[in-house]
Order: C-alpha cells, then structure tokens, then sequence
C-alpha cells in the first residue's frame, strides 16, 4: 500500500486565520467611526435655540433674518446683550450683517452695550462697527462719551484709529476741555491729526494765555 499524502490544515486554519486577526482589530475602529459620525450627526442636527432672542423682545421677522445670516449660539448672546442695552433689532440685524461681510463673528455684545448705555447715537454705533471700532478701544470711546464729548468728535478719533493715523487721545482731549478750550477747537485739532505727543505743548499754550484761535494757527495752520 502507498503512503498516505501528509494531512493537509483546514481552510479555515491556515489561511481564514490572519483575515481573522485583521477583522479583529478592525472591527474596534469601525465601531468608533460610527459613533463618531453619529454624534457629529447629532451635532449638526440639534436646532438653534433662539428663546433667547425672542425673551428680548425680538420679532419674529427679524429672528428671521438672523437666522439667513446664519447667526450662531454664542452670536445670539451677543446680540441679546446689545438688545437689551436698547440697540433696535434693525440696528442688531445690521450689525451681524457687517460682521458676515468681513466674515468675522460678531462678539462685540459688551461693546455695542456699553456705547448705548453711554448715550451714543444708534447710527453712531453703526458707524463705529462700519470702521470695525468694536475692539479693544472701544472703552476709550465710551469714556470720551461720559465725559460730555460729541458723537462728532467720537467719530472723528475712531476714523483716524480705523485709518491708523495720529490723533489726539481722549485723555488728553479731556484735559483740554477742562482748561476751557471748546470742542469746536477740539473737533479741528482730531480732523487736522493733530498727535497725541502735542497734547502737552497744547496745554502748555493754553496754561500760558493762548486763545483757541492761537492754538489753532500754532497747530494746524488754520
């Protein structure tokens, strides 16, 4: 009788056995995948929750137009706090629109609140988000405000700031104001950028008897 072939190892036991083990450690990352798109899923389901808005006293129509700007959660904070400062929810509507022309994110709630607070003017405020004057000056505007200037002379110095060229500062514009000199004289020294390093010669004139018209002359020539 012939030999018998040696045995050869099942199927299964040879070659399904490293298809097995890749299996395995697949198996774990596929499982995360899916809960991973599931909870983005989730995510991106989850409606935006606009009571905030409507708690304000917002429109339902102007809600609306928010939301076509695809106004965000931690944007409605922003905008309730402007709201609830007295801004017009037309004013809040274009406010977020500028900021989508810049494609930026409108988080200056704090800044609008404050100037309103202050008494500035609705399309002063405009203004001063036009020239994107809602940063981190925006507190010495505020100050400027609650120490008697203009909505004219505020403009005047967040241009300049927009433009980054000098101007006097509104501490020393104040300074100023206290000695006497008037804001007419102040809103022509802003509009000729008079520099904020002349302040002192300015008072030093004003200290040694110079009338509004001298310091004119002296710094702008007019």
């Amino acid at each position: 009788m012939g030999q018998s072939p040696p045995e050869t190892p099942p199927f299964g036991d040879g070659r399904l056995a490293p298809l097995r083990r890749r299996a395995a450690f697949r198996a774990p990352a596929v499982a995360l995948l899916a809960l991973t798109i599931a909870v983005t899923g989730c995510h991106h389901l989850k409606p935006l929750d606009t009571a905030p808005l409507d708690q304000a006293g917002m429109s339902y129509d102007a809600i609306q137009q928010l939301k076509k700007l695809n106004v965000t959660a931690p944007e409605i904070s922003e905008i309730v706090h402007a709201s609830q400062a007295g801004l017009p929810e037309s004013d809040c509507i274009e406010i977020l629109r500028i900021y989508r022309s810049r494609g930026q994110a409108f988080n200056a709630g704090a800044a609008v609140a404050g100037l309103a607070q202050a008494g500035l003017r609705e399309d002063t405020i405009l203004d001063l988000t036009r020239l994107n004057q809602l940063g981190v000056g925006w507190g010495e505007l505020q100050a400027m405000r609650l120490a008697g200037f203009s909505d004219a002379i505020i403009l005047e110095v967040a241009r300049h700031h927009a433009q980054g060229k000098p101007v006097l500062g509104g501490a020393s514009l104040a300074r100023m104001k206290n000695v006497g000199m008037t804001e007419a004289t102040l809103l022509k020294l802003a509009r000729h950028g008079v520099p904020d390093t002349r302040a002192g010669a300015i008072l030093s004139a004003r200290h040694h008897g110079a009338s509004d018209a001298q310091i004119l002359r002296r710094f702008t020539g007019s």
